[in-house]
């Protein structure tokens, strides 16, 4: 694997400083999050779509543990590691970072992004950050998602294939 892809895997103490240092160079940082445990066409538009409302697109994905509070026992399928190479391989995608609460809302916090972008299935009193956001002078994006792609609907396909 390329060290550039592995480099934009990174903590948020560390990524808080580059991310200061984009922005007083004038770039506008947006932040998105999600699980991304089988990565799809539906991720990859959206991660597109997100990337283009700004200049620097932060991932922020859950860890292993957090999958688990959030999508039960036998998730996430992918580890998570394996997860954040993927992830970090897009060109769209200029870092990731690894968090283990099952919401991003501290991440956020000490990220401070520009732009919020979540999938359009929130309601934008949902969006968990989108009021720290707002109030720091920032926008909240709700992106269209792909219907009739999501892991879910992947993971059923392949249990009916061995049914």
């Amino acid at each position: 694997m390329p060290m550039n892809v592995l480099s934009k895997i990174i903590t948020a103490e560390k990524l808080a400083a580059r991310l200061d240092k984009a922005r007083k160079s004038g770039k506008k940082v947006v932040f998105t999050n999600g699980c991304f445990d089988i990565l799809h066409a539906g991720h990859v538009r959206y991660l597109a779509a997100a990337a283009a409302e700004g200049d620097l697109l932060v991932v922020g994905m859950n860890s292993d543990a957090s999958v688990r509070l959030i999508k039960g026992d036998r998730r996430p399928v992918v580890h998570q590691n394996h997860r954040a190479e993927v992830l970090a391989s897009l060109g769209c995608v200029d870092y990731v970072v690894i968090y283990d609460a099952p919401q991003p809302l501290e991440l956020i916090q000490v990220l401070k992004p520009d732009v919020l972008v979540k999938g359009a299935d929130w309601t934008p009193e949902t969006i968990v950050g989108g009021d720290f956001v707002k109030s720091n002078g920032g926008n909240v994006v709700r992106i269209a998602l792909v219907p009739e792609i999501s892991t879910s609907r992947i993971i059923e396909k392949i249990l009916e294939l061995h049914r």
